[in-house]
């Protein structure tokens, strides 16, 4: 078993989703790792990544819609607030749509399903720079 890393930058333009599938596929790919899994961590705590529909974009807008509901800024419930009234809905919405995936891995690449997409998911309301962290492990 053989296991490489490798780490990427994803620019965000504040609260939202972006679409990392493809520096994702392309991690994988040069790993040279055939057959295995590979683990994606992004290194925040008010950030977070899903593995979501990628065809229609109102799927994560009415992901969006939902958590704005369930956990709102500004929200007088909150005592931390230090860097503003998203601070801390951002890190209960990480923690509710999970920091980690595990994908698996099939002829060098990640076997996602059809309308499966990989996403970084902000939750802040300002643009941030994210770090994604991959291990991928298997056979070459």
């Amino acid at each position: 078993m053989q296991t490489r890393q490798a780490r990427f930058e994803v620019a965000t333009k504040g609260r939202g989703t972006t679409d990392i599938t493809r520096q994702v596929q392309d991690a994988v790919c040069s790993s040279g790792i055939r057959v295995g899994l590979c683990h994606v961590f992004v290194q925040h705590t008010s950030a977070s990544l899903m593995l979501c529909e990628h065809a229609d974009p109102r799927v994560r807008r009415d992901l969006e819609a939902f958590l704005a509901r369930l956990v709102p800024d500004g929200d007088p419930l909150f005592a931390h607030v230090d860097e503003g009234p998203d601070d801390m809905p951002s890190h209960i919405r990480a923690i509710l749509t999970n920091m980690d995936l595990t994908l698996p891995v099939r002829d060098g690449r990640c076997a996602l399903g059809t309308w499966q997409g990989v996403f970084l998911y902000e939750h802040r309301s300002h643009r941030q720079r994210r770090q994604v962290m991959l291990t991928v492990q298997g056979d070459g």
